[in-house]
């Protein structure tokens, strides 16, 4: 199978042929159809946690396929079942991580990897799904979707009415505004630097939207909160001063939600007295997603057309584009951009 590699840190990603391993207890074969790239790739590549001690190594950690095979063990896919590939664990088998092979040695990978034409899955990053949800559609729901959608039903528990701002309107962001149209938030402020995110987010349903470059935005968001913060501050940037932005315009009843992630060497500094009269701050891994119970509730949404999907893909890219699409992403003009497997290499 062809997959892209990742060699060393902050280099191009390299395609190469890999043999797959025979399969072992809760692993499952799967052929990748589409795949999308998270920010979570970019900061393996670039090192914005520090260094990596798995190199070589695939990436990716959203997509959707066909399962060929299982292995051992495995009860919750047969081959043939639709799938959506996710990091957060679901129920099953924690499987053992695959080691693939090429012909310079051995290719390391997690429980999930997606950058490729097929891959070995643990069972419980698998959830099955109807197979007449078309699969790039499908592969959304890997990450940016249910992470979204979970900052705003599973970790700030919006109520109608409640306000809210979302620093940083990429995958992630633009769901957060989704899953707060579907709650009847008010106001729904959407923050980024990039004006074209800016027109998508009022087009997915928020109120207000901010360049951040422009204005002063601390002074700004106080003012259209009359001075009392938001119910709700979701940074999905990982920038340090946008971090303390959010907190700073959270309001003494409210929660702030970081689901960016920071560079390693950055710590915020934020005056902790308001956490004394019932200010909260946590950090949101994947949106306390339940991927078994939340993935198909979700889809089902966007069959009733209750959620918007299709308009959130802006790019196609196939596997040996790869780095062109990365290079996209990283410019901060994407939607999400897919990888396809089914277009030629």
């Amino acid at each position: 199978m062809k997959s892209a590699i990742l060699i060393n840190q902050n280099t191009p990603l390299i395609i190469k042929e890999l043999s797959i391993p025979e399969l072992k207890i809760g692993q499952v074969l799967v052929k990748i159809h589409y795949s999308g790239i998270c920010g979570k790739q970019i900061e393996e590549i670039t090192g914005k946690r520090g260094p990596d001690p798995y190199l070589p190594h695939l990436l990716g950690h959203e997509a959707s396929g066909i399962v060929e095979m299982i292995g051992p063990g495995v009860k919750k896919v047969s081959a043939g079942d639709h799938v959506v590939l996710h990091w957060m664990k679901g129920i099953g088998i924690d499987s053992e991580t695959p080691s693939f092979k090429s012909d310079e040695g051995i290719v390391n990978a997690g429980q999930i990897t997606t950058f490729s034409e097929k891959t070995i899955v643990s069972e419980n990053r698998l959830t099955k799904i109807p197979s007449d949800i078309p699969l790039d559609i499908a592969a959304l729901t890997g990450c940016a979707v249910t992470t979204g959608l979970g900052v705003v039903f599973n970790n700030a528990n919006l109520k109608p009415g409640n306000s809210i701002v979302v620093f940083g309107i990429g995958g992630v962001g633009l769901n957060v505004i989704q899953g707060a149209v579907l709650v009847n938030a008010h106001p729904i402020i959407g923050i980024d630097v990039v004006n074209s995110k800016l027109v998508r987010a009022k087009e997915f349903g928020a109120t207000h939207t901010f360049n951040s470059n422009n204005i002063d935005i601390n002074q700004t968001l106080l003012e259209l909160s009359n001075g009392i913060g938001f119910d709700t501050a979701v940074d999905v940037t990982g920038n340090k001063t946008i971090r303390e932005t959010a907190f700073n315009v959270t309001s003494d009843t409210g929660i702030t939600i970081f689901t960016g992630v920071p560079d390693i060497n950055e710590n915020i500094t934020i005056d902790s007295f308001p956490l004394h009269f019932g200010r909260k701050i946590i950090g949101s891994h994947g949106g306390n997603t339940n991927p078994d119970v939340d993935i198909p509730k979700y889809l089902k949404l966007y069959q009733l057309g209750k959620l918007d999907l299709q308009k959130q893909i802006s790019h196609y890219f196939n596997l040996k584009e790869i780095n062109q699409a990365i290079n996209v992403v990283v410019s901060g003009e994407a939607g999400r951009c897919l990888i396809s497997m089914e277009d030629p290499i």
